[in-house]
């Protein structure tokens, strides 16, 4: 027999130490850290040591995850709050933006809407976005995370006093009235911070604001 028919033989025959005892106790094996001989009893309770501190970690990281997520959720609430008690449909556009940048402690925040009533033409928010701007709006099917790759969007945050270069990564969120219906607007979040909108984070809220501001800001149109 070599030592892969041992290792096949003992995951077949599970109760061989049971029923062998003796075997267990002078079995030896070497130690992760000091690469000294110990029992296989021993081993084996390192390694459900090291399993117990796994799953300690793990059980740690998803209670942090549920704490961010809680503070993440009110902080949603409160700013859906301010939308729903802003009666004033001239000044909605730039309340919007001012309770994200506070509720959410984003740094620069800029909006454009399209199509909207010429009442509102004369709003910050109505300039002109650009083709290349509406044609991303309308490709983008999720908020885009990541870095500032030369958007044309992000010159818009200029507005809200970034410098050149000073925004590192960005939150791009296509506007809709509803789900399924084309984009009238583009919801812009900028971050000197180059993990603050990083690829590859998750979007949950990011939706969610994206469906809150649409809906809000779809009183303009």
């Amino acid at each position: 027999m070599n030592a892969t028919d041992v290792a096949q033989y003992l995951a077949d025959n599970t109760d061989f130490f049971e029923k062998h005892p003796e075997v267990l106790a002078v079995l030896q094996v070497p130690h992760p850290q000091s690469g000294q001989a110990v029992s296989l009893m021993e081993r084996q309770a390192q390694m459900q040591r090291e399993r117990i501190r796994a799953l300690e970690a793990r059980l740690a990281e998803l209670v942090r995850y549920g704490a961010e997520n809680d503070a993440l959720a009110d902080k949603l609430v409160a700013w859906s709050a301010a939308l729903v008690a802003h009666s004033d449909t001239l000044t909605l556009p730039s309340t919007a933006i001012g309770q994200i940048k506070r509720v959410f402690e984003v740094p620069h925040a800029a909006l454009r809407l399209w199509g909207i009533r010429p009442l509102f033409a004369q709003l910050p928010c109505a300039q002109p976005a650009g083709e290349d701007a509406m044609r991303l709006a309308a490709s983008m099917a999720a908020p885009y995370c990541g870095p500032n790759s030369g958007f044309d969007a992000a010159g818009w945050l200029a507005e809200d006093g970034a410098t050149p270069g000073s925004v590192q990564s960005l939150a791009l969120l296509p506007l809709r009235a509803a789900a399924g219906e084309a984009p009238f607007g583009l919801l812009v979040l900028g971050s000197p911070d180059a993990e603050r909108f990083r690829a590859g984070m998750g979007t949950a809220f990011l939706v969610r604001i994206a469906s809150l501001a649409g809906a809000a800001l779809s009183r303009l149109r």
